[in-house]
């Protein structure tokens, strides 16, 4: 089974984090907000942790073919 590749994805400018974090106040309630942050830093650490594990398994594939390769 192979991995989905995962791309890395650009920062917005300062200008536009700024425009949606103003649009997010007034929009959401408080507790909204803090659950959409949350949810997003969850995101972004599954996004992380799938690349670490992209990047194990081609290791892995790498000593395993040079192995079979050596028997």
């Amino acid at each position: 089974m192979q991995a989905a590749p995962v791309r890395p994805t650009a920062r917005p400018p300062a200008a536009a984090r700024f425009a949606l974090r103003a649009v997010e106040t007034l929009l959401l309630p408080g507790g909204r907000r803090t659950a959409r942050r949350n949810a997003w830093s969850a995101v972004v650490e599954d996004r992380r942790a799938a690349r670490a594990r992209a990047e194990s398994q081609s290791v892995i594939e790498a000593v395993s073919d040079r192995s079979s390769q050596a028997t």
